[in-house]
């Protein structure tokens, strides 16, 4: 073995180890990656005139889950690696946002942004609803509001179901100070927290449930409350109680100027969706889209 001759190249090839954006430097500072075995993957990428992914995959040093995780990081498209965070692994949106069923959400939230938040009328604020129970309500809400923060969106998510609301735990926040405490008057904007994994995201929870949910989102507070928010977010989304128990959700969408309907297949009732989307619009309120929820 020349030992000089493999000093050199080991030294050759830690001076063109790639800088801080780079697949290398980024999966070793994720802890996936040694300096040792992405020295390897150099000697092999410079010798074969391969990628960097395509050299680290073939010495079986890397995954292709690996290299797709630093490229999003490289492209400033940030996910969450299982186990790494409070968020639940339910917002597939933030843990494998390569998946069909997020390719699906991205291409609602394309049709938000044309058919509503990016309109002449300058709306800011949309409900997430359904007309009834286990309908994916809530799992839509979350994760729509995580593929609208990967755009770079000023996200805010409202858990407006003063009810049993379920935003808290899918994010991993405390739930004492929420909308209920910002409605009354007992707290600011600051009662919305920053998700800290995901970029651009803010979570506005429930807070303390109070004795007349109905009667605090129907006061004239509540639209101040989002008319002080709007402002600070380029996407308000308010998750909502179900429609067939609740008048809540109709309030809300009333409030925000229009709704998203979720509806779950082989479970909604098609009579149920819409007389609850009439009740809606008869308000004063409008049904933006539905999604067809599969899961």
């Amino acid at each position: 073995m020349n030992t000089v001759h493999d000093a050199a190249e080991t030294a050759r090839l830690k001076a063109v180890l790639p800088r801080d954006s780079s697949i290398g430097a980024i999966l070793i500072a994720e802890g996936r990656l040694t300096t040792a075995d992405a020295l390897r993957i150099l000697k092999l990428q410079h010798e074969e005139g391969m990628r960097f992914g395509e050299a680290a995959c073939r010495l079986k040093l890397l995954t292709e889950a690996d290299v797709e995780f630093a490229l999003a990081r490289q492209f400033d498209y940030p996910y969450l690696a299982k186990g790494s965070s409070q968020v639940a692994a339910e917002v597939v949106a933030a843990y494998n946002p390569f998946s069909p069923q997020v390719e699906a959400l991205r291409a609602i939230r394309s049709q938000l942004m044309l058919r509503w938040f990016q309109q002449a009328g300058g709306h800011r604020s949309l409900a997430v609803v359904s007309a009834g129970e286990k309908e994916g309500r809530s799992w839509v809400a979350a994760n729509l509001a995580v593929v609208f923060s990967q755009l770079g969106t000023r996200t805010l998510l409202i858990d407006a179901d003063l009810r049993s609301p379920r935003q808290h735990r899918i994010f991993g926040v405390d739930n004492r100070i929420g909308l209920s405490a910002l409605v009354t008057g007992r707290a600011g904007a600051e009662a919305a927290l920053r998700i800290p994994d995901l970029r651009d995201l803010s979570l506005l929870p429930a807070g303390t449930l109070p004795p007349n949910p109905q009667e605090i989102l129907a006061r004239p507070a509540f639209a101040r409350t989002l008319e002080r928010l709007e402002p600070l977010y380029d996407v308000i989304l308010i998750d909502t109680p179900c429609g067939n128990r609740f008048a809540d959700g109709q309030t809300v969408a009333v409030r925000a100027g229009g709704a998203l309907m979720v509806t779950r297949r082989h479970h909604s009732r098609v009579g149920l969706v819409r007389a609850y989307g009439d009740m809606i619009r008869q308000a004063g309120g409008e049904v933006v889209g539905a999604v067809l929820n599969e899961r």
